[in-house]
């Protein structure tokens, strides 16, 4: 399945950030109910929010509510009944009914319309599909009869999640369908933003139902859509000069030496009021770029002698066997470091070794070279972060980044033709830049990921990795214009 990118997401997040997992939603619930806001009219405002989304964004068509037998499915039955009362088509199929007393069963005691056979051959006649079956803290895996039944079904609109998609992590727990869109509440949860979850999803559409902002001061989140409300780009100061706005060291080596130059450039891109390469072996080919770059070959040691030259960007072209000497060097110098790259090929297996650096940036397999393969990339991010003491960075179509203190962001700006050779590159001069003008760890690398994958959408599908370069400049103001006109909540 081609990857589904949404590029107006961002926007329609904005001022709601935060990401709460099932279990958090779950309390949210609670909290908005002892606040006053009774469980009865929170589904009503639910199923009313499914409804207008399907009237704004479907065609009119014959629609099947697969309804399941909790909350979930309740939801399902506002959704038929006021569909219904806008003269669509609606039939209503119940995996079971829901148990007596509860909200849900008050919900489909007030649909009077038709009903259908929870079966396959009555989804496939359907022209919408609303998967209202279960919701995003499901247990058990889908399989049996609702699997075959959603299987089938043409087009689909999820509320919540599809069905089988874990909220938490964004897994497939048996069978999870394709829906054009998903049509959840208050806030969204990792499942929705981490991959196979955000594909499967489709067209991400988050409704206000009435959950006041203030259940977030008793459901703490500690995870959050990466968006520039989180972060502050740094700014300039009328007394500034190039060293206040820092000085970045990188590290070139002496074969793949294009990593390190586009590193280097990114950083200047990134506001860094100096940029050396330090060059390992020949500096000729360093040499001959962009002008604005100091070049030397001086030693690492006689480098390290500067206290100006703070941050450090270690691994990209370097090669394993230059990594493991001078990392280790770095942080007993007590630098700033962004490692990446090879230096995690020269520490397979070894992850204490990397105890220090300020902010990794791993791909996946980089990543299960030091740490073992995730089950769950939130979770395996946020484990490393602690265990090494830096943050992590972990690259992907989902990019999660890693505090050690447990916050962790989910990055969704990036498009997938950033795919691209030298991509990681652009991101640890990007992130380096940052840090050297003062912006904490967990911040710098959180907006690093946001600005390069804005800069990809800005650069456009047929961009090489040396068109994110340029780039920068423009999304850096549009992100700025974003983080300033967002809401102050999260």
């Amino acid at each position: 399945m081609d990857t589904l990118f949404d590029a107006t997401l961002i926007h329609r997040l904005r001022g709601r950030s935060a990401l709460l997992t099932p279990a958090e939603m779950g309390r949210a619930d609670q909290a908005a109910m002892a606040a006053g806001h009774p469980g009865p009219d929170l589904m009503e405002a639910a199923g009313r929010v499914v409804a207008r989304a399907i009237m704004r964004h479907e065609r009119r068509t014959h629609v099947l509510v697969l309804g399941g037998p909790g909350n979930n499915g309740g939801d399902g039955y506002v959704a038929a009944r006021l569909l219904a009362q806008e003269g669509w088509p609606v039939r209503v199929a119940a995996l079971a009914p829901p148990k007596p007393g509860t909200d849900a069963a008050s919900a489909a005691g007030q649909w009077s319309g038709p009903t259908a056979q929870f079966a396959p051959e009555e989804a496939a006649r359907a022209g919408l599909v609303i998967d209202a079956v279960f919701g995003a803290g499901l247990a058990r895996p889908v399989d049996g009869l609702v699997a075959d039944t959603l299987r089938v079904a043409r087009r689909i609109v999820a509320v919540d999640v599809p069905s089988g998609l874990d909220g938490a992590t964004g897994h497939v727990m048996g069978y999870a369908p394709q829906a054009a869109m998903t049509v959840t509440f208050f806030r969204l949860k990792p499942g929705h933003l981490l991959l196979p979850g955000r594909d499967l999803c489709g067209r991400i559409e988050l409704a206000d139902i009435g959950i006041p902002d203030s259940v977030l001061q008793s459901v703490v989140p500690t995870a959050f859509a990466n968006l520039p409300r989180l972060w502050r780009l740094p700014t300039l100061r009328s007394d500034g000069h190039k060293y206040s706005r820092g000085h970045v060291t990188v590290i070139g080596g002496a074969q793949m030496t294009g990593a390190a130059r586009l590193a280097a450039e990114a950083t200047r891109r990134a506001g860094a009021g100096m940029v050396t390469i330090a060059a390992r072996g020949s500096a000729a080919i360093y040499r001959a770029g962009e002008p604005g770059v100091i070049v030397t070959e001086d030693p690492i040691e006689t480098l390290l002698q500067d206290p100006r030259r703070r941050v450090w960007v270690c691994g990209p072209g370097l090669g394993a066997e230059d990594a493991r000497a001078i990392f280790p060097a770095l942080i007993e110098a007590g630098r700033t470091v962004v490692a990446d790259a090879d230096v995690f090929s020269a520490f397979a297996g070894n992850p204490d070794a990397l105890k220090g650096a300020s902010v990794l940036t791993p791909h996946a397999g980089e990543f299960a070279r030091v740490f073992g393969a995730p089950s769950d990339r939130l979770a395996g991010a946020r484990n490393a972060a602690s265990r090494t003491g830096g943050v992590m960075l972990l690259k992907g179509p989902d990019t999660v980044i890693a505090a050690p203190d447990g916050r962790a962001a989910i990055n969704l700006s990036a498009p997938p033709w950033i795919a691209t050779a030298g991509a990681g590159d652009v991101l640890a001069g990007i992130i380096a830049g940052l840090l050297a003008q003062g912006m904490p760890a967990w911040e710098a690398a959180s907006a690093g990921a946001y600005l390069h994958g804005a800069a990809a959408q800005s650069a456009g599908t047929g961009m090489v990795v040396e068109d994110l370069l340029p780039a920068l400049v423009r999304v850096r103001v549009d992100a700025t214009n974003h983080a300033t006109a967002t809401p102050a909540t999260l």
